[in-house]
């Protein structure tokens, strides 16, 4: 086997491993990185913990590159850092990624100058809050700027054969909308988990792979449903579905509310739990005083025992109107 067809297998294998682990986790921390994949019963790392630009010594081009996402107050080493994001939701086909240092001959700039002369797909592992990342692949570098010390990276289409960059705007597009509402999920659920410390606001249940950040308003509302701390509840899977359905709800007190519907139901111990957590509080996020400060709706429940939506004085009279004409049609 030649160099070249080594580094396409071993390549395929490290873009299969981390598709599994993007399956099981949210997101994906040193934890899950640090290990590597195998390949011929070796280990071959996916990361640099130091540095962002990485290509193990087993193969010929570049494996992956990643963008730190800054701590609060910490220093901000490139542009990428601030700007990523922004260019990704504004709808940019291609994205800034900085060269490490001022020469652009150093061997980590020589990698992804090799990446784009032979059009050699990659991994982007994405920051979306500190230590953590969201695993976008394939990547292409599609620019090397030796002069602004900047190369451009662009998206593949996921589920497509990764020997080739997208060279329709179609595909392009395509690609960026898929990473661009992933990168809108993930980032949202994040800072909504976080904000709760990291615990389902009713169950307290702290497992992450079981935690999604429901939307108090939908994210299909383009105006109210913003992807903001205060329009979200971290809840398990199961109390995700049924917060949904109108099946239970939280109101300004942080009391939990269950339907009649549920309430009706026989099933043993899941139904036990949650009866005896309708007088307890529900958890609101640390330093705030729960639903009303933060300035969102509760949702009303099938039985009607919430009729009020809660709402800060910041908010528009169309938001205002909006939540009391959604509570009013409430069966």
């Amino acid at each position: 086997m030649d160099e070249l067809d080594r580094d396409r297998l071993m390549r395929m294998a490290a873009f299969e491993h981390v598709r599994r682990l993007s399956e099981i986790h949210p997101c994906l921390t040193a934890t899950e990185l640090s290990p590597g994949f195998a390949f011929d019963d070796e280990r071959i790392p996916l990361v640099n913990a130091q540095r962002g630009i990485f290509k193990p010594k087993q193969m010929r081009f570049l494996l992956s590159i990643k963008t730190v996402f800054p701590k609060p107050g910490g220093k901000v080493w490139y542009d990428d850092q601030r700007h990523v994001h922004r260019q990704i939701m504004e709808g940019d086909e291609t994205i800034d990624y900085a060269f490490m240092g001022q020469d652009p001959n150093a061997a980590d700039n020589r990698w992804l100058r090799e990446a784009y002369e032979n059009s050699v797909p990659i991994i982007y592992f994405l920051g979306i809050a500190p230590g953590r990342y969201q695993a976008v692949l394939p990547c292409f570098i599609s620019e090397w700027d030796p002069t602004g010390l900047r190369a451009r990276l662009t998206f593949g289409v996921p589920g497509q054969p990764v020997t080739a960059p997208p060279d329709s705007v179609f595909e392009r597009r395509y690609a960026l909308r898929t990473v661009k509402q992933r990168l809108h999920q993930a980032s949202f659920r994040e800072a909504v988990i976080t904000a709760y410390g990291g615990r389902c606001a009713l169950s307290r249940l702290p497992e992450p792979v079981l935690l999604d950040a429901a939307h108090i308003v939908a994210d299909t509302d383009e105006q109210l449903g913003q992807p903001v701390v205060p329009n979200g509840l971290p809840l398990s899977k199961i109390h995700h579905a049924a917060f949904d359905a109108h099946l239970i709800g939280i109101d300004p007190d942080h009391r939990l509310h269950v339907s009649d519907r549920l309430l009706s139901l026989n099933d043993g111990p899941m139904l036990e739990a949650a009866e005896r957590r309708t007088n307890p509080p529900a958890q609101a996020p640390p330093g705030s005083t729960g639903p009303r400060s933060a300035g969102v709706a509760v949702r009303t429940l099938q039985s009607k025992r919430l009729t009020e939506a809660v709402f800060a004085p910041f908010h528009s009279p169309e938001f205002i109107e909006r939540l009391v004409l959604r509570v009013q049609g409430m069966p």
